[in-house]
């Protein structure tokens, strides 16, 4: 018999119903939380700063919020949606073990890795797995004084997103904006980066 570490049996909560909190609206939206290893990483999570509501469920659920609250094109929210669902469901894979950091095992790598089962859209893909770079970028900055390589971080984000920043913006703001999260990185970066249109929730 396999050991079980992550002790899933427990995690995945079958008195939950996963649709009725989360309320698909498209056949992939359906087809992702009908996915096992998609809902493993749902029920992952316990109280803490930044996500207070513990698990990533109820997380998805707060950045969900926010995206109706922006009031987009149904095209624009229909992609955040996606963004929302997968950009942090396989925390629970990810490996902070080694120092330096092997960033091959962060938890957007595999959210990636997953989302490309379903979509070829590589405006979505690349802004789930750079998800949490902008916020990297800042932490450098402003936690480890490390000004080069947060310029770095930055520029290589910004090239690698290219066009669809206004789309990463929102996503981030979304994203930033729940919980308990400190939201200087948020005002930072809608003081630094040139050309995205601001938001309001």
């Amino acid at each position: 018999m396999k050991k079980d570490p992550l002790n899933m049996k427990k995690i995945i909560q079958e008195d939950v119903d996963i649709e009725l909190l989360l309320r698909p609206e498209s056949p992939m939206e359906k087809a992702i939380l009908e996915d096992p290893d998609f809902q493993k990483g749902l029920f992952w999570g316990k109280p803490r700063f930044g996500h207070p509501e513990g698990q990533i469920i109820y997380h998805i659920q707060e950045v969900f919020e926010n995206v109706d609250r922006m009031n987009q094109s149904p095209s624009v929210r229909a992609k955040l949606r996606l963004i929302t669902l997968i950009h942090d469901t396989f925390k629970y894979l990810e490996d902070k073990s080694t120092h330096p950091r092997d960033w091959s095992k962060h938890h957007a790598v595999y959210a990636r890795r997953f989302f490309e089962k379903f979509t070829d859209d590589e405006s979505l893909l690349k802004i789930v797995e750079l998800h949490d770079e902008a916020y990297y970028a800042w932490r450098m900055k402003y936690i480890y004084q490390d000004f080069e390589g947060s310029k770095l971080r930055l520029d290589n984000l910004l090239k690698e997103i290219g066009d669809d920043i206004q789309l990463y913006y929102l996503f981030f703001k979304c994203d930033t904006c729940t919980g308990d999260k400190n939201q200087a990185p948020m005002k930072w970066f809608e003081r630094t980066i040139k050309g995205i249109e601001l938001v309001s929730l």
